[in-house]
């Protein structure tokens, strides 16, 4: 049974390549796990938080630093592997326990893969809640649209560094606040 006194807002980022630049042998892979608590009683977001996770199938590209300000030096000095970050989030995070959700599935489908080519246990609940999509259906949208335009859309100012995880994860949270219960 789920927990439901807080929702898991989780945001990642990962390593990534420009367009039909990958190199060959490379696969993209998380890099940063971002977290924002989301207090369903208050419906607020509470803290957030970083996992900053060292890659051990790919270098992080130029692109990618442009991108995530994440550089192979950075992630080596402060990440920790993989099976780490699934640990902290299920012991520090419950995330096994609780709700969790995403603006849209890549960050669902990159921890499915990630955790099974490492052959690492899933860290979260099944349970996992698309923002993205319920947002767009909330606001009579045509279609989804990224964090940034549902920010402007909704008249906030983004807090933070975009592509930055636990930013993100923050400012979804924020997002999810101002549209009030779904």
């Amino acid at each position: 049974m789920a927990k439901l006194d807080t929702l898991l807002i989780i945001d990642i980022e990962a390593t990534c390549w420009e367009a039909g630049k990958k190199p060959p042998g490379m696969q993209s892979e998380i890099i940063e796990v971002g977290i924002c608590t989301f207090d369903l009683r208050t419906w607020q977001p509470k803290e957030k938080f970083q996992i900053v996770v060292t890659p051990l199938m790919s270098e992080v590209s130029k692109f990618c630093t442009s991108l995530t300000s994440w550089t192979q030096k950075k992630l080596e000095a402060q990440g920790v592997p993989l099976h780490t970050a699934v640990q902290i989030l299920q012991t520090e995070f419950a995330s096994n326990k609780r709700v969790w959700a995403s603006w849209g599935d890549y960050d669902r489908w990159m921890f499915e893969a990630d955790c099974r080519r490492k052959g690492l246990s899933y860290p979260f609940n099944r349970k996992h809640i698309n923002l993205k999509t319920i947002y767009a259906i909330h606001n009579s949208l045509p279609k989804e649209v990224g964090m940034s335009t549902a920010l402007t859309f909704s008249m906030l100012k983004l807090e933070g560094t975009h592509h930055i995880g636990m930013d993100d994860a923050w400012n979804i949270g924020r997002i999810l606040e101002w549209q009030g219960r779904f």
